[in-house]
């Protein structure tokens, strides 16, 4: 099923906190050269997905709750395509940010 938001829903993401900083968790496939933030629709599958994801060291990370068009502003910003995931990781859309803002 195509994540088409008519509205703002609430999505999940992982956040991590370095230095007192807080940044999304992104992602990066480097034999593509695709960067991209994860983001769930259920926090269950946010936190249980959480532990499949590339972190750096040295920061706490959780899953916190954010409006989709404020993650895809962030995202189109800093150059990252958001995918829609499931609580295995499985990539359900893939989505270009700069369409939603």
């Amino acid at each position: 099923m195509l994540f088409l938001p008519e509205e703002n829903p609430m999505v999940w993401v992982a956040v991590q906190n370095l230095d007192g900083v807080e940044q999304f968790v992104g992602q990066h496939l480097t034999d593509k050269d695709i960067r991209f933030i994860p983001f769930f629709l259920e926090k269950e599958d946010a936190e249980y997905g959480l532990s499949l994801l590339r972190r750096q060291k040295g920061g706490r990370c959780e899953v916190q709750a954010i409006r989709f068009r404020e993650l895809a502003r962030d995202a189109a910003r800093n150059g990252f395509l958001l995918f829609r995931s499931d609580a295995e990781g499985q990539v359900l859309d893939k989505i270009d940010p700069q369409v939603v803002v």
